[in-house]
């Protein structure tokens, strides 16, 4: 039996889609929306809308970004002999969020799981390594520490140390199995500092 009309189902269904989002919370989003001021709700459609158009990869870290290149590749400030490799731009904002890291990125979208069929050709490698023929000094191994991560840090591993460069880990500050955007500050800066060359 329905409880509620057909567009009221409609959006619960649509919003239940949304990962992380379970029936009961789909259905206080809606109940909220349907609440909200029309322009309000007008407004955050046409922001997923123009977000969807607009957003692509960074041309170099592929990072998301609605300019052609993000905000901290271009800036002059940052290290761009020192990259940081993770799995996604959430991890990239958790490290920026600490303020100490002054190098570039490199965002996979993504990691290595032959159960999901994800291989490297899946991933941001290629990019990964067009990047590395410049003037790079360290490469610094952030991916999650998940079954999918670790192999991601070894692939990269063995591809990285033929060219000669320093090669890094995140310290095990971060647990196993946890994903970084979870993670608070301090024990992201303590994995930071406490890397180890692998």
């Amino acid at each position: 039996m329905d409880y509620y009309s057909s567009q009221i189902s409609s959006l619960i269904e649509q919003l239940g889609r949304l990962p992380g989002i379970g029936a009961k919370t789909a259905q206080r989003l809606a109940f909220h929306i349907i609440c909200m001021p029309t322009e309000q709700v007008e407004h955050l459609a046409e922001s997923m809308v123009q977000a969807k158009k607009n957003i692509h990869y960074c041309k170099v870290c592929c990072t998301w970004t609605d300019s052609e290149i993000c905000p901290i590749c271009t800036n002059v400030k940052r290290n761009r002999k020192m990259i940081m490799v993770v799995e996604n731009t959430r991890d990239l904002a958790a490290y920026e969020k600490i303020g100490k890291y002054e190098g570039v990125y490199h965002v996979l979208h993504g990691a290595i799981s032959p159960t999901l069929g994800i291989g490297p050709t899946d991933i941001k490698l290629k990019e990964l390594m067009l990047r590395l023929q410049e003037d790079v000094d360290e490469v610094i191994i952030a991916t999650n520490s998940s079954l999918e991560g670790e192999a991601t840090a070894m692939y990269i591993s063995k591809l990285v140390k033929p060219t000669g460069i320093k090669l890094s880990r995140i310290a095990s500050g971060v647990p196993v199995g946890g994903d970084l955007e979870y993670i608070d500050e301090v024990t992201l800066l303590r994995a930071l500092e406490g890397r180890i060359v692998l």
